[in-house]
């Protein structure tokens, strides 16, 4: 194999392909990244054997070939050569490439590309195209509540499945809960989404996807079968694994008889909420009170060990001599969600799960589960 590429587009590509790389690896060809030169194209490919992400970059094919290069490795070499470099790649069917750009030269192990594991994707059922905007923003709003816990596997992810509300059509739906949170958006089903299967997408293909799409316009391809989910982001292919298992049926424990509506500037209680929280300890949750009385909102943290915080907003609340108590840090990630100047809580009594929606948008919605305070 021999070709010629810029080293910017190298990188680029290299910057979506080597993340899906653990740095530890049971098997030494699931370090590598694959390198495939045909027809004026360098081909990149690496997996963890879960995530696979593929992408062409324009190059001089001298000399056709496949192998199998150190991901990390190399990244770092391209990321430290000059901008705009012209970087030549040269393997004699050998163990080695030789990496030669101006005057620094690289003599780099390979592995037989023969080992390299294909994630095969098989057929897809449903698929569609839907701005990258629109998949980006369901993304942002639900993942900070995946939950880590490996035993509930199945909560280790988004799930993304279409629904059908009367009066308003299909709309595809992604949520995600580590039973102290639930986070749900929706945006109206791209044509080919509808009737798709529920899928859970896994925590790591969440983020690889979400940085993909960082700063991408246009729309973006996604296809699903029962087992894989495929997405192309410009010339950038993800294919991944589905996590095996049934969601939980977050309807059921979506509060339905909230009554008691408090509406609350969103900055200014995000700034009370972390200014308190400074005293809490994490050692008891990092729990804070919330008591409305006479329009005023009481922020109150106590620590027997450094003493109490208390902050005090006014607030829009249709019920007196209310409180409640809310893991601080669980609070702050929803209220960061929130896009409009207010917030509104519903709540029903302070051992009740609330509601959590943002005034100027009906899109998304947020369970929070209180705290014993």
């Amino acid at each position: 194999m021999k070709v010629t590429l810029e080293r910017n587009h190298l990188l680029k590509s290299l910057s979506h392909v080597h993340r899906v790389v653990e740095r530890r690896n049971t098997y030494p060809i699931l370090a590598n990244v694959l390198f495939k030169a045909a027809d004026d194209k360098v081909e990149l490919r690496a997996t963890d054997l879960d995530i696979e992400v593929t992408e062409g970059v324009p190059a001089m094919v001298s000399t056709p070939g496949t192998t199998t290069v150190p991901a990390h490795t190399l990244y770092e070499i391209v990321r430290k050569l000059s901008d705009g470099a012209e970087v030549r790649l040269e393997t004699d069917g050998g163990e080695n490439m030789v990496l030669t750009s101006g005057r620094s030269r690289f003599n780099l192990a390979c592995l037989s590309p023969d080992s390299f594991p294909d994630l095969k994707s098989g057929s897809f059922g449903h698929e569609w195209s839907m701005p990258a905007t629109a998949l980006r923003e369901l993304i942002e709003r639900t993942q900070f509540a995946i939950s880590n816990e490996e035993t509930r596997y199945y909560l280790n992810g988004i799930y993304f499945h279409t629904v059908d509300i009367t009066g308003q059509g299909a709309v595809l739906r992604a949520v995600a809960t580590d039973g102290h949170r639930m986070a749900r958006a929706e945006i109206e089903a791209p044509e080919g989404a509808r009737g798709m299967p529920g899928i859970i997408v896994p925590k790591k293909t969440v983020g690889e996807v979400q940085k993909l799409l960082d700063g991408a316009d246009g729309d973006v391809k996604v296809e699903v079968s029962d087992t894989k989910i495929r997405v192309t982001v410009g010339s950038v292919v993800l294919l991944s694994k589905l996590i095996e298992g049934t969601f939980p049926d977050y309807d059921r424990v979506t509060p339905k008889n909230n009554d008691k509506q408090m509406n609350v500037d969103r900055q200014s209680f995000a700034i009370a909420v972390d200014r308190v929280s400074t005293i809490a300890s994490d050692r008891g949750g990092k729990a804070v009170k919330l008591q409305a009385r006479d329009g005023l909102l009481e922020l109150s943290v106590t620590n027997p060990d450094h003493g109490t915080a208390s902050e005090e907003l006014a607030v829009e609340f249709d019920t007196e001599g209310f409180e409640i108590g809310f893991n601080a840090r669980y609070l702050l990630d929803i209220i960061s969600q929130i896009r409009s100047d207010s917030a509104v809580f519903m709540f029903n009594d302070a051992g009740s799960p609330t509601l959590v929606k943002d005034e100027g948008d009906t899109r998304a919605l947020y369970v929070l589960m209180p705290m014993r305070v």
